[in-house]
């Protein structure tokens, strides 16, 4: 019944609630006689009261038609609708009376009045409210419609606004409300109970609860860490309203439910950036990013654009990422701010160079590299040309342009390497510290830092993946750790990093506390509402499985290879003094090594690191020649 009354369409509803209304107003005005008099009121003798009190829906229709009585989804009623009802109600009641006064004997009580119009509003409020809910809770008898129980983690206005919303969801059925507020323990908000955060075991047995809503966007991540590493025992979907900043932006809508982001486990508030360090090098200049279709180039570009750049100038060899990203950048809409895609790799030095000086750059951030362990363990000669002589190319072409400032962004995977891609960074950073130390107009420095959650190279996607498909999960040891930073932080502290170098600086970023690759497996497993499969639990949903350290990878990453740290102007930037080989003495050890890699001369190249760098400890040296086959 109520099926076919959903399936009706929106003219045949609408006939039906004038009609329902019609026979509201009617046998209002008769109670309203009746409970006056006493007893069942019958106009006999009057004939005109009968004709008025039959035919008062000709006055009370068009009434509530002007008031928007029938353009409301009887669905979605709300209770602003309450004050058109009353206001049509009250008009109607008022014109019915006049017309009886004017037109009828006298006698009729007056109180018939009140009465007939308190009838009506209670008639009309009371049926659209019975069928909004009636309506919002048919799918529940549904057999083919099961809702999943959820916990809704916060009682505030977010949380009340949010459980208003899903009573209309087809999928979701709010079962209780979780907040620590003393005075809201056991009270009712929306028909449901309050507890506290001691009670969510029982809760979640007791209501089958499968995912749990935190609705509390206002909240600092560190207090959100602590909520989701208690929920983690739980099998139980964890989602998450999004943050007032993306609210008031307009990105998302109150409505919307966000899987549990990965940065919110790190557990760290966002540290505020300075304001003048961020537009120092950026503002009213002409700045190109290398690579800036990449993870870190990217972001690069998003945040330069809406720092206000003369110019920005999109440094790209993939032709389909600077589209993607250019496309981004003018969606954006900034206005008075020039943007140039151009094509180019660094390893081609004439087309770096042309580029620098036909748009007159002013400051380079070199995030252009290949990043991937495996991939460059394979490709040995082009991770060389890329990420050496690539960087070599880009540092030649600022100071022949003069440049002010060029900031390379290296990785923690530079310190003691164990592979090509991390040997490669290191010397990148050993190629601008000496430039530094040379005559020229352009200021080098290096930003070091570890992983970014969600890259093209970070786990996390991979594990997102490996979960959706029921797994296993892969992770390459058990005691493998790294150190995680969220993308738009990292940029932002290398962009204020840049600005505090005199010349030579390598910043390292304050990564916070390295995390354990196989618990962060175990928390992605958890937070999905699935439980890890195990010998102590045969019967679990994902296995993790361990597959063993790649070439080239380490179990845990450091940030410096020796000496100390000394503070900066920013709480997460710290500067490092490491060891650099003069320009004289690596000037011929780069050719060397730029020579091994255009002739794909796998075992020379790796003597050549070994020899450059000391403390590289490649895990296959001896490379056979099918490796390199790669490369040509």
């Amino acid at each position: 019944m109520i099926q076919a009354l959903l399936n009706l369409s929106r003219r045949n509803k609408q006939t039906l609630i004038l009609l329902f209304d019609a026979c509201a107003v009617i046998t209002s005005i008769f109670f309203a006689f009746s409970l006056r008099l006493g007893y069942f009121y019958y106009p006999t003798e009057n004939n005109n009261l009968l004709l008025i009190m039959i035919a008062s829906p000709i006055l009370a229709l068009p009434i509530f038609s002007v008031f928007g009585l029938y353009r409301e989804m009887i669905r979605y009623v709300g209770f602003k609708a309450l004050w058109h009802i009353n206001q049509a109600a009250t008009l109607y009641a008022v014109l019915w009376a006049l017309i009886v006064f004017m037109t009828v004997v006298d006698g009729i009580p007056r109180s018939v009045i009140l009465i007939n119009w308190i009838l009506v509003l209670m008639s009309v409020c009371g049926s659209r409210f019975f069928a909004r809910w009636l309506l919002s809770e048919s799918n529940i008898t549904n057999p083919l419609s099961q809702k999943i129980n959820v916990l809704i983690y916060g009682a505030g206005s977010a949380g009340r606004e949010l459980c208003t919303a899903l009573y209309q969801s087809k999928e979701y059925k709010p079962v209780v409300f979780i907040d620590n507020a003393d005075e809201l323990y056991r009270q009712s908000i929306n028909g449901l109970v309050v507890f506290n955060e001691n009670d969510i075991a029982d809760l979640i047995e007791k209501y089958n609860v499968k995912e749990v809503l935190l609705a509390m966007p206002s909240i600092t991540r560190s207090r959100r860490s602590e909520i989701i590493n208690h929920l983690e025992p739980f099998p139980v979907v964890v989602r998450s309203l999004p943050s007032l900043t993306e609210l008031a932006k307009g990105r998302v809508s109150i409505n919307d439910l966000l899987e549990i982001n990965l940065r919110d486990l790190l557990g760290r508030d966002p540290v505020k950036p300075n304001t003048k360090l961020l537009k120092a090098n950026i503002s009213k200049k002409v700045v190109m990013v290398t690579g800036a279709g990449g993870s870190i180039g990217s972001e690069l570009c998003r945040q330069i654009l809406f720092l206000k750049p003369k110019k920005i100038i999109l440094f790209e060899f993939s032709e389909s990422a600077l589209y993607i990203i250019e496309q981004e950048l003018i969606n954006i809409g900034i206005s008075n701010v020039e943007i140039f895609p151009v094509i180019g790799s660094v390893i081609d030095r004439k087309k770096v160079e042309f580029t620098c000086k036909y748009y007159s750059v002013q400051t380079i951030y070199h995030a252009a590299a290949y990043k991937h362990v495996p991939l460059v363990e394979c490709n040995p000669s082009q991770g060389i040309l890329n990420n050496i002589i690539g960087t070599l190319n880009a540092a030649k072409a600022a100071i022949s342009s003069n440049v002010e400032t060029f900031v390379l962004i290296s990785t923690d995977k530079a310190v003691r390497p164990t592979n090509v891609m991390g040997a490669s960074k290191r010397v990148g950073e050993l190629i601008l510290q000496a430039f530094s130390k040379q005559p020229n107009n352009t200021c080098f420095t290096i930003v070091r830092f570890g992983n970014v959650l969600d890259s093209s190279g970070s786990v996390i996607p991979l594990f997102k993946n490996q979960i959706k498909t029921g797994g296993p999960v892969t992770v390459t040891h058990f005691d493998v750790v790294r150190y995680f930073m969220t993308i738009p932080e990292a940029v932002e502290l290398v962009i204020q990093s840049g600005s505090m170098a005199k010349g030579g600086e390598l910043f390292v970023l304050d990564m916070g506390d390295p995390i354990r690759i196989n618990d962060l497996a175990i928390k992605m497993i958890q937070l999905s509402g699935l439980v890890v499969r195990d010998e102590k639990n045969l019967d679990g949903d994902i296995e993790i499985k361990y597959t063993g350290l790649r070439p080239g990878e380490k179990l845990y990453e450091e940030l410096l290879i020796e000496g100390s740290f000394t503070s900066t102007q920013s709480d997460l930037i710290m500067s490092a003094e490491e060891k650099m080989i003069e320009w004289d003495k690596l000037e011929p050890m780069l050719n060397e090594i730029r020579i091994a890699a255009e002739n794909s001369e796998t075992e020379k190249i790796y003597k050549l690191l070994k020899k450059l760098l000391p403390e590289y400890k490649p895990k296959h040296f001896n490379a056979d020649s099918n490796s390199e086959s790669r490369d040509k």
